[in-house]
């Protein structure tokens, strides 16, 4: 077979299985579905044996520990929310899986010990890096036509050729200010890297981009620019009506639950960025899939693919109305059975971590269905048109398509209409959503990310 000769070019020799599969994702970019990376990890596994015979028994053990390792890897460096996996629970998890026997406790936590100071990289060539930023919106030129708008720049007219990136599909460029709140799973960014600078910023497909320097029309992107970029599937802008320091700031967190600031020039424009960043959000992030499932009795977020939705843009609608639904019942449920006031610890925690993400969810959610159903119903082809729709007194108010940090009830009562059903226009949800309960998320930019 193909892949058993690819992997007979891999020596692993005297290597231990993570330095043999640190080794292998080195070399090659493990992608896919589960069941096709879970092939590739079989053959792995055959070709560890082959070269290391005596380490461990039998393929089906290497296969275990190697399948292992890699959830390791998710739990300890990964979006999941709660306490991370310890090395003791490691070592139990995999009591009895050697071949009906044990796996040696000090190869077990050697193994632990070397995935939690250095989580598996996989390796991502420089074409697949170009890829997955500079070519992402060019892939829906073919198969999301329906979608697409105009190339619109931010004074409304259509950019000269060659002033974009490669690529056609472009959404909104202007100059922002940035400040990076929050990093990974939105864990606080050390005082040294918040600072505020300026970029020429770019929206395109579900990349932000974020140049330095002057903007120039033959200016190709970057390293710096392409590490800089931003993904936005997933993703939720809102007004940070709290923070006081600048005026006309908008906040941004992304799927990874990173936190950034960005700072527009004027109210217009802020108010623009936040609702084409929700309404490409909306358009394109896909269906998520189910959170991962372990021993452990944890939450863990839903895992949500960072690839374009292949939704129709009603199945797309009708999948974050059905999301919202889902989440409201959740939360619903949560709420209804709280902790005890004498619990404390980890079960506080983990039930502070639920409550927060589901309601932030629910806000998200609403917001996409809200956003997308509006754009369906209005007709509007292209973003400039919709968004003049939103301002328009019949089309949705401002502060709908725009939720803010400090009180996004309105955005919960807009929203909120899907639990009753869909309305027949724009104008209705705004207006008949005002009799039902407030359920508006009221996190400050500062509550958004663990102190």
């Amino acid at each position: 077979m193909v892949a058993e000769e690819y992997l007979s070019f891999f020596n692993f020799t005297g290597l231990s299985l993570d330095q043999a599969l640190r080794t292998l994702l080195g070399q090659f970019a493990l992608m896919g579905e589960t069941q096709e990376r879970e092939r590739v990890l079989s053959h792995f596994s055959k070709r560890y044996l082959s070269c290391n015979p005596r380490v461990i028994p039998s393929e089906d053990a290497v296969h275990t520990l190697t399948c292992a390792l890699m959830l390791l890897n998710t739990d300890l460096h990964g979006q999941n929310i709660g306490k991370r996996m310890s090395c003791a629970q490691f070592v139990g998890n995999l009591e009895g899986l050697n071949d009906g026997q044990d796996f040696h406790k000090d190869l077990l936590k050697a193994l632990y010990n070397s995935i939690k100071s250095q989580k598996l990289q996989w390796t991502l060539d420089e074409e697949e890096l170009r890829k997955s930023f500079s070519e992402l919106g060019d892939s829906l030129c073919d198969s999301n036509a329906s979608k697409s708008t105009k190339q619109v720049g931010s004074d409304e007219k259509p950019l000269p050729v060659g002033s974009e990136p490669s690529g056609t599909l472009l959404y909104k460029n202007g100059f922002l200010v940035r400040k990076v709140h929050a990093d990974s799973d939105g864990k606080r960014t050390p005082r040294g890297k918040r600072g505020w600078k300026t970029f020429y910023a770019i929206l395109k497909g579900l990349i932000l981009y974020l140049q330095k320097g002057e903007y120039r029309p033959d200016k190709q992107l970057s390293d710096e620019d392409l590490k800089n970029a931003v993904s936005i599937h997933h993703s939720l802008a809102m007004k940070a009506s709290d923070y006081s320091k600048r005026p006309n700031v908008f906040y941004l967190r992304t799927a990874d639950w990173r936190v950034y600031l960005f700072q527009a020039p004027n109210a217009e424009q802020m108010q623009s960025w936040i609702t084409r960043i929700n309404t490409v959000s909306a358009m394109f992030s896909a269906p998520p899939f189910p959170a991962a499932i372990g021993s452990q009795k944890k939450f863990s977020r839903p895992l949500l693919p960072g690839t374009m939705s292949k939704l129709s843009e009603e199945e797309q609608v009708r999948s974050h109305e059905a999301r919202f639904k889902a989440l409201s019942t959740e939360l619903a449920e949560l709420r209804s059975y709280p902790p005890d006031r004498k619990v404390k610890g980890r079960e506080l925690e983990e039930y502070r971590l639920r409550d927060e993400y589901l309601e932030f969810e629910k806000t998200r959610y609403g917001t996409y269905a809200m956003l997308l159903r509006a754009k369906i119903q209005s007709g509007a082809e292209d973003l400039a048109s919709f968004e003049s729709h939103l301002l328009d007194e019949n089309g949705l108010q401002r502060c709908h398509s725009s939720p803010t940090l400090h009180d996004s009830s309105q955005v919960s009562q807009a929203s909120s209409t899907l639990d009753g059903g869909t309305c027949s226009r724009a104008s209705g949800c705004s207006s008949s959503s005002a009799k039902v309960r407030q359920e508006g998320q009221r996190h400050s930019y500062r509550q958004a990310v663990k102190k």
